[in-house]
């Protein structure tokens, strides 16, 4: 059974990781638009025209579901996707965590691109699940195109630009942008003890295979034979791109295997990752 991804850059990684945690036996197709990137500073019916083209391609391919990790993507465009190809492929969007966030926490930080946070999409989230928490909304210029290109410099300038707009009583950092997982150990490092991060690619991951019908494996035990792991870029057969492999999860994903928890956290151990549901 093949699930496609569709993103413009990296920001389909994570996702991709969960699925090949979670179930490992199904293909993979990734869809990546290297000449479009980033759709974050592109009109609304460009992101449109390329979702769709990517997503038709897709269905051509074999795909038994769409999903659509990049919260762009997702408000721009999910309802015409849907529209198109369910109920007969589910097609999953992605939501920034806010509602496990402001559960959990006392006070929330939305760490987001500066579209984002602008945004009336993240201020319907934030006033629809909030519950009366204080929300900082957290913009980070340049971090999505810094982890692109794995540019370590201007990631690492990017986060602690970031921290130092975070409120220091926050104990709950939403990602919301599906790029920020691959870099979640730097993001620790730079606030303060006891902050938890929550990220939706997990739960992105589980709601397709609920959707699916599939049962998630089981950690532990024996690596299970996976299925295929198929890379188009703008449309052409291609590799993921070097600046993927420069995270841990991406070079999981490219050896092959089952993808391990440990590279799905990427390292960010010293406070749990939360997934949002979706």
């Amino acid at each position: 059974m093949t699930v496609a991804l569709i993103d413009s850059g990296l920001g389909l990684v994570p996702t991709a990781g969960w699925l090949r945690h979670l179930a490992p036996q199904c293909d993979l197709l990734l869809l990546m638009d290297p000449e479009g990137a980033p759709w974050g500073s592109r009109t609304a019916s460009y992101v449109t025209d390329r979702l769709l083209t990517a997503a038709r391609t897709a269905v051509a391919r074999g795909a038994r579901a769409l999903v659509v990790p990049c919260n762009t993507a997702t408000v721009t465009a999910i309802d015409l996707l849907r529209g198109e190809f369910e109920p007969d492929l589910p097609v999953v969007g992605t939501v920034p965590a806010v509602k496990p966030a402001a559960a959990g926490g006392r006070s929330v930080a939305v760490w987001a691109t500066v579209r984002t946070t602008a945004s009336a999409y993240q201020e319907r989230l934030i006033a629809g699940f909030a519950q009366g928490i204080p929300v900082a909304r957290v913009a980070c210029p340049g971090l999505a195109e810094a982890i692109d290109h794995a540019d370590t410099d201007a990631t690492a300038a990017a986060i602690t630009a970031a921290a130092e707009r975070t409120p220091d009583d926050c104990d709950a950092v939403v990602l919301g942008c599906t790029h920020y997982p691959l870099v979640a150990p730097r993001i620790l490092e730079s606030l303060p003890a006891g902050v938890t991060l929550y990220d939706s690619a997990e739960a992105v991951a589980r709601q397709t295979l609920r959707r699916l019908d599939l049962p998630a494996a089981p950690d532990g035990g024996a690596e299970r034979a996976a299925g295929t792991v198929e890379v188009r870029l703008s449309g052409r057969p291609g590799a993921l791109p070097a600046a993927a492999l420069a995270y841990p999860v991406g070079r999981a994903l490219a050896a092959g295997t089952r993808v391990p928890r440990g590279a799905l956290l990427s390292g960010a151990t010293r406070r749990p990752m939360a997934a949002a549901p979706n």
